[in-house]
């Protein structure tokens, strides 16, 4: 499951002291633009209860949670599209990532400059937005000089390939992401062939000051991001990524304690981990014996041997069956030898689609 979640931002928003609570990885974070040149990816735990309930349940020798990637890019500025800054870097960078998490700056803080000289997040949101919307303008026009000659020739799969482009070309002029133009499931297969940066699903990452953590309504920046974002069919998470780093260096029972002070029920980069997680359509199975209970990562829609092949390529070739049963199921029976005698333990075959919460035991024979 190669896939990545992109912290991008204006420079100085916050998004490399986030990205250092979130992996603790000690990406460079400086007063100035630029400081993050090249991405720093990094990975993270995904955290689900579930896990720790079954690892009560079961007992086993050790517990693995399941875990994705967060790359850090450089910050961007107004002009990236033609080259600005860092641009061609940032450009480049966003095309590799599967999904888009934009922090953008809630707070007021004078000693912490802003690269436009005022704090106001539906302006930066729109800078981000518009110098990816203009560099999928100039891909699509490159593509429709090519792809026209032959529709003018009667070719099928140009002609139904411009009508797509220009579509798309229409939705750009607009200032609109590709992500909010409609398309059929055919069309849509082209779309995904031509690597558009605006198609990358997008969440909203609201970073606010440490005043504003308990009651993030009360922040008019929140609101306003939420606004958007509503309308971008986006989610918002709301952060203070100065907390989190403090958060992050605790652990158990401290940070339980700290959170109280706090007056919130659990960390933001929690909210955030989850949140990315199902951004990019991934899902968690579990297997679960006195070895080890395990989460897995798999791409929600994915049927029962392509989740064994997240194991071993040999349980994909050698499937057999699954033996699968519900978390919920499992954790009402207290047993999985309950869960058997209750008839909640199903066998599931080739085309069994995999539900988030099962808990599989793979049968194969290679």
């Amino acid at each position: 499951m190669a896939l990545t979640a992109g912290i991008v931002g204006l420079p100085n928003v916050g998004k490399s002291t986030l990205f250092n609570a979130i992996t603790q990885a000690g990406a460079e974070s400086a007063n100035y633009p630029f400081c993050t040149i090249d991405p720093n990816v990094g990975i993270v735990e995904v955290p689900d209860h579930r896990l720790t309930k079954l690892t009560a349940l079961v007992q086993p020798k050790k517990t693995v949670p399941t875990a994705f990637e967060f790359t850090d890019i450089a910050g961007i500025v107004k002009g990236a599209s033609k080259g600005e800054g860092l641009g061609n870097k940032f450009l480049s960078h966003i095309r590799e990532v599967d999904a888009i998490c934009q922090v953008v700056r809630c707070f007021a803080d004078d000693n912490i400059t802003h690269v436009s000289g005022k704090v106001d997040p539906i302006d930066d949101i729109e800078t981000i937005n518009l110098e990816l919307i203009l560099a999928d303008l100039e891909s699509v026009d490159k593509r429709i000089g090519r792809v026209s000659k032959l529709a003018k020739q009667k070719d099928k799969e140009s002609v139904f390939e411009l009508e797509i482009l220009e579509k798309l070309k229409e939705a750009f002029e607009s200032d609109k992401p590709a992500r909010t133009v409609e398309f059929t499931e055919e069309q849509m297969k082209v779309v995904k062939g031509l690597h558009l940066l605006t198609i990358k699903p997008v969440l909203y990452v609201a970073n606010v000051s440490e005043d504003d953590v308990a009651d993030p309504s009360s922040n008019q920046y929140v609101q306003q991001v939420r606004e958007f974002a509503e309308k971008d069919n986006a989610e918002v998470i709301v952060i203070c990524a100065k907390i989190e780093s403090e958060i992050a260096e605790l652990e158990g029972e401290e940070k339980e304690m700290f959170l109280q002070e706090l007056g919130i029920e659990e960390s933001g980069l929690d909210q955030l981990i989850r949140a990315a997680y199902s951004l990019l359509g991934l899902a968690t199975y579990f297997t679960a014996g006195v070895q080890e209970v395990r989460a897995w990562t798999f791409r929600k829609g994915m049927k029962a041997p392509q989740c064994a092949g997240v194991i071993h390529s040999d349980f994909e070739k050698g499937f057999i069956r699954a033996e699968t049963v519900a978390y919920d199921d499992l954790l009402a029976a207290g047993s999985m030898t309950a869960a058997k005698e209750a008839g909640k333990v199903r066998l599931e075959g080739k085309e069994y689609i995999v539900k988030d919460g099962d808990v599989m035991h793979f049968r194969f024979n290679v």
